[in-house]
């Protein structure tokens, strides 16, 4: 949940994508619109990947859902001006779908991928393909499976089935069906884990996978190896890492927001990890950042990953 970082979000995008932008720092002010209307003055920033990192980067838009709640259109104009051309999304936040895409079209943004609740794809699938071609996105998925308690070798049989039919429906459509993995998936099992068990036994050519790198790396799996392992399967990741000094091995599929950080502040072996995934053929990434400040967070990402050498 967010708490009082809600009402000094807009004044926290105003100053940091004006700081991100290089442009002149804007006083401070509660009114979303005044935010919207001093960031239409800045130039949108470039993302200069100077380093080794040279992927599609873009945002995984639950990034910025505080603003999102308070000025949705503000939010994109946000999103374009800290660089991104490119977003995760799957909510139209309350505007008609040909409104939306209007929005998405004048920030100069589209849909590479979207994500759905796993009771959508079960019981409005064709709404998915819908939304998804209209989107123009070309990865459509889930990122939790509903499951009670402990995940269990039952829940990752029933995961296997689903995700074989979810994605012969959304390759029947022109789609690719992807699981974005959430940490309670590496349960011991057998000469690994669950999460294992999921990757094996769903249909390569129909089931494609996310890595989100903090939930692979809380529980304790190696992320390159993981990779490694399992050439071709994962095709997109979620950047984003654990504060320094944190114990892993927790299988919860949660983490307080607090205990995330900015990659390059955390644990995760980022040079490794990104130059496995390229030379896998990861096709887009995506920044998430969970924290109360995503705007403090976000451009540090950024720069991080503009300057990072394998």
């Amino acid at each position: 949940m967010m708490r009082p970082v809600a009402r000094s979000l807009s004044s926290l995008a105003l100053l940091l994508v004006a700081s991100a932008c290089q442009s002149t720092p804007a006083a401070r002010t509660p009114s979303s619109a005044a935010s919207s209307a001093a960031a239409a003055v800045a130039p949108a920033r470039q993302i200069r990947l100077q380093g080794d990192f040279k992927a599609p980067l873009g945002v995984q838009l639950y990034t910025f859902r505080v603003l999102a709640k308070q000025d949705p259109v503000a939010m994109l104009d946000t999103v374009r001006r800290l660089g991104f051309t490119h977003v995760e999304g799957g909510s139209t936040y309350g505007m008609p779908m040909e409104r939306y895409l209007e929005v998405l079209k004048s920030k100069g943004l589209r849909t590479t991928s979207m994500l759905a609740s796993y009771e959508k794809f079960r019981d409005s699938s064709d709404a998915i393909v819908v939304q998804a071609k209209a989107l123009g996105a070309k990865y459509a998925g889930i990122a939790w499976y509903p499951h009670q308690g402990a995940f269990t070798e039952a829940d990752a049989r029933k995961a296997i089935t689903d995700f074989n039919v979810f994605g012969r429906k959304m390759k029947d459509a022109g789609l690719t069906f992807v699981y974005h993995n959430h940490g309670y998936e590496p349960q011991p099992f057998g000469d690994g884990t669950l999460l294992d068990l999921i990757i094996r036994e769903t249909d390569p050519a129909l089931v494609k996978f996310e890595m989100d790198v903090l939930w692979t790396w809380l529980p304790g799996v190696d992320p390159v190896a993981l990779i490694k392992r399992y050439p071709g399967r994962f095709k997109l990741m979620h950047i984003k890492d654990l504060k320094p000094g944190l114990p892993r091995g927790s299988l919860t599929g949660g983490l307080p927001e607090e205990q995330q950080a900015a990659p390059g502040e955390g644990q995760v072996p980022w040079a490794a990890l990104l130059k496995a995934a390229e030379e896998d053929g990861f096709e887009y990434y995506y920044i998430e950042d969970e924290t109360p400040t995503p705007l403090v967070g976000v451009p540090k990402t950024i720069t991080f990953l503009e300057r990072l050498k394998y």
